[in-house]
C-alpha cells in the first residue's frame, strides 16, 4: 500500500514528535548551530509561541509525524513585520523523500495568507541537499556570513537565502 502524506497545522499532541525530529537535526549537525538537545518543556514553550501569525505545520505519513516547518520572527523591529524566518526539519529516515517540498509549499501559502512578503532562511554552505530544495522552490542565495557562529567550538559559515512571495 502506498504511503499517504498529509501536511497539516501542528497540534499540541505533535510536540513530542517535533522535539524528536528537532533533536535529530541538532545531533546530526546539518541544520542548526544549536549543540544541546532540547527537552519537552523547551519545545512546548516554543510551540505556544507559534499559534498566531507564526505557525508550525507537520508532515504526517502513515499516521506519524515525519517532518515539520515553522515561520519564526526574523526581527522584533516593526520595519521587518513582513519578513518571516523559516525552519524546516525532516526525520532522518525520511530526508530526501519529498516531504520537505510539501512542507515548504504549505508554509509559503500560510506566510502569504498571514501578510508576509518574504521568507528568509539560514543554512550551512555544506548542506547541499537543503540548498537544492530551496533553489527548486525559488529561493536565492543572498550571501555567506563568514564565521557567523560556533558549532562544536569551531566558527562556521552560514548562508542566507530568501524568497519574495506573491
Amino acid at each position: 500500500m502506498a504511503s499517504i502524506n498529509m501536511i497539516r497545522k501542528a497540534s499540541e499532541s505533535d510536540i513530542s514528535s517535533i522535539l524528536e525530529i528537532y533533536n535529530q537535526g541538532i545531533e546530526d549537525r546539518i541544520a542548526t548551530l544549536e549543540e544541546e538537545t532540547k527537552d519537552y518543556a523547551y519545545m512546548k514553550e516554543w510551540f505556544e509561541r507559534h499559534q498566531g501569525r507564526y505557525r508550525v505545520v507537520v508532515a504526517e505519513q502513515d499516521g506519524s509525524v515525519r517532518g515539520w516547518a515553522s515561520l519564526n520572527p526574523y526581527s522584533n523591529r516593526r520595519a521587518y513585520d513582513g519578513v518571516a524566518d523559516l525552519s524546516i526539519y525532516i526525520s532522518r529516515d525520511h530526508r530526501g523523500s519529498g516531504l520537505g517540498k510539501q512542507l515548504l509549499a504549505e508554509i509559503e501559502t500560510i506566510a502569504a495568507t498571514n501578510h508576509f512578503h518574504k521568507i528568509v532562511l539560514f543554512t550551512f554552505p555544506f548542506n547541499r541537499s537543503g540548498q537544492g530544495l530551496y533553489r527548486k522552490m525559488g529561493y536565492r542565495e543572498v550571501g555567506v556570513f563568514q564565521k557567523q557562529g560556533k558549532l562544536d567550538g569551531v566558527f562556521v559559515d552560514v548562508m542566507a537565502m530568501e524568497k519574495l512571495l506573491g
